[in-house]
């Protein structure tokens, strides 16, 4: 049902700052819901004998994943506090409709209307329902048709319902953060490269066109082998972030590379392949901290 493409960044028109969260707010941040169904995460829950070795286990482990929201949410949002956006919604004129919540569901690419029907299978009476006939019709388009004048509205009010914030991280999990995760482990990176394909997906999609995430992995593999297949892993994680910068520079939306050159380069050009805090990056020329 998705579209090929995700959406455009949205760029903060606010003034450039300095944000700093601590890591160690990390496991209390986001919702153990989020991880539930995870073999991944269920093995995490069992007793561990050795943290250390827990934690390296990739971008699955809960503080690797916070950091990963952060990351996502200073490109997207311009702000580290990924949990406020689960009521934020607008249409940023790129075609794709609305973009809203803590990924950037839209109305036109499929996934928004995925994320509705989950919440109503789960919760029938929601405020949302009555939208799902709309959100049929404008899927594939820009088109607001049957939402107006109060979608938003009743997104914001959808929003202070636990239950469409856990279904918000599920549809998250399932559509982008997990696929991402498995095809990491499976190529043999890291959680930096791990992070890279999931940063990758949240924007492109994962369609068949030639920048969906699958033709920009495709694309690095003929440039380098990742390590699953005997390459270097940082060789690779460079091949597939040209790759990357390749597609974002495709679309005007995505004409701002910013976040892969002063972000996700930055820590590869340290070594920095397991995302270990201390990280500084900047994006759209606002800088960042995570300590």
């Amino acid at each position: 049902m998705h579209a090929p493409h995700k959406r455009a960044a949205r760029r903060s028109t606010r003034p450039v700052r300095i944000t700093v969260i601590a890591v160690g707010l990390a496991l209390t941040a986001i919702p153990v819901a989020a991880y539930a169904g995870s073999p991944t995460h269920q093995a995490a829950q069992q007793p561990a004998a050795a943290p250390k070795a827990a934690a390296a286990t990739g971008l699955d482990d809960p503080a690797k994943k916070e950091i990963a929201m952060q990351l996502v949410s200073s490109a997207e949002n311009s702000s580290l506090n990924w949990k406020s956006q689960y009521k934020y919604i607008e249409d940023i004129d790129d075609d794709r409709g609305y973009t809203a919540g803590i990924i950037g569901f839209c109305s036109g690419t499929g996934d928004m209307l995925d994320l509705v029907e989950l919440y109503t299978e789960r919760k029938p009476d929601n405020v949302l329902a009555k939208y799902l006939p709309a959100l049929r019709k404008v899927n594939g388009t820009p088109s607001h048709s049957g939402l107006d004048p109060n979608f938003t509205k009743d997104w914001v009010k959808a929003a202070s319902d636990s239950a469409f914030r856990k279904a918000q991280d599920d549809e998250r999990d399932r559509v982008y953060f997990n696929p991402a995760v498995k095809q990491g482990k499976a190529d043999g990176i890291g959680t930096l490269g791990q992070f890279a394909y999931y940063d990758a997906i949240v924007m492109h999609g994962d369609g068949g066109d030639s920048t969906g995430f699958s033709s920009i992995r495709k694309r690095a593999l003929s440039k380098a082998k990742p390590p699953s297949q005997g390459g270097n892993e940082v060789t690779y994680l460079n091949a597939f972030l040209d790759a990357r910068v390749w597609a974002m520079k495709q679309e005007e939306a995505h004409e701002d590379t910013s976040r892969v050159d002063t972000a996700q380069r930055v820590f590869l050009k340290k070594g920095n392949l397991n995302l270990d805090p201390p990280l500084d990056w900047k994006v759209y020329g606002d800088s960042y901290h995570i300590g």
